[in-house]
């Protein structure tokens, strides 16, 4: 939902004279369904390590719902009529984006960065960072300075929003093998590590302003949200606590989409 979201808000963002309706619909089912793709690849790729992990255990394949090629077909009938709707009634170069974006997603990071590096987010988070670029390049054919600071924005969120994740279930991942950085670093290191990352965070949101691709509104909006954020981790540095934990890893999804819809309702007021 999220990642449908941030495509969407790039759709409007990249003009101000109104998003074409066929494009819109066509733009946004067709990421959503590559997409869903790319997860239920990965689903199936970590199948025995969801099995191992409280979190996951309950999804399709490790709890005996769906099979493998249940899965596989599913994920071929998705990712070809996405394909479809975005060749045929978006443009090229979106359908071209997005069917990269399940290659980064669902091949480079699920099966080859995951398990291999515990920098395996700040990496993968790339692909996880494309959708208001490729929302920009469906309703204008380009991926201009601005969709790459959207994109910027997202890459440099992840790691702090999967870190408080990954930092109250760090049971479940040294079980699972994963390298994740709470594992192979322990908390002290991640929870300064999500600190760093965030003030990065809140520094780079300040961009859309400095290029003039926002104004004011956006930029009181950036740093009051930004600033809470900030507060979070930096009491998760001093004093971890679980629940502290559980509630950064919320906020930080929170924070995303209201930091778009500010950018949004920004957009639209000069």
């Amino acid at each position: 939902m999220l990642i449908t979201f941030c495509a969407v808000i790039g759709m409007f963002l990249s003009t101000h004279s109104g998003v074409p309706l066929g494009v819109l619909v066509s733009a946004t089912l067709g990421i959503t369904l590559i997409a869903g793709a790319a997860a239920a690849v990965n689903c199936l790729v970590e199948s025995h390590i969801d099995a191992k992990m409280e979190r996951t255990q309950w999804r399709p394949l490790p709890s005996g719902t769906l099979t493998a090629q249940q899965t596989l077909i599913f994920s071929g009938l998705l990712g070809g009529v996405g394909t479809f709707l975005l060749y045929n009634f978006v443009n090229p170069l979106t359908t071209w984006l997005t069917l990269a974006t399940f290659v980064g997603y669902a091949i480079i990071y699920t099966v080859i960065l995951k398990p291999l590096t515990p920098q395996n987010i700040v990496i993968g988070g790339a692909s996880g960072a494309m959708p208001p670029v490729l929302g920009w390049a469906a309703v204008t054919g380009q991926a201009p300075i601005e969709a790459w600071v959207l994109f910027l924005i997202i890459f440099v969120w992840t790691p702090p929003h999967f870190w408080a994740l990954a930092l109250y279930r760090s049971d479940e991942y040294a079980k699972s093998g994963l390298p994740m950085l709470p594992v192979t670093h322990g908390p002290q290191f991640t929870r300064l590590h999500i600190l760093l990352y965030t003030l990065l965070l809140v520094a780079t949101t300040i961009l859309p302003t400095l290029i003039g691709m926002s104004g004011l509104f956006y930029l009181a909006g950036a740093l009051i949200l930004g600033g809470y954020f900030l507060w979070l981790t930096w009491l998760l540095y001093k004093d971890y606590s679980e629940p502290l934990a559980k509630k950064t890893f919320k906020y930080s999804i929170n924070y995303l989409a209201l930091l778009f819809a500010v950018l949004l309702i920004d957009h639209y007021l000069w």
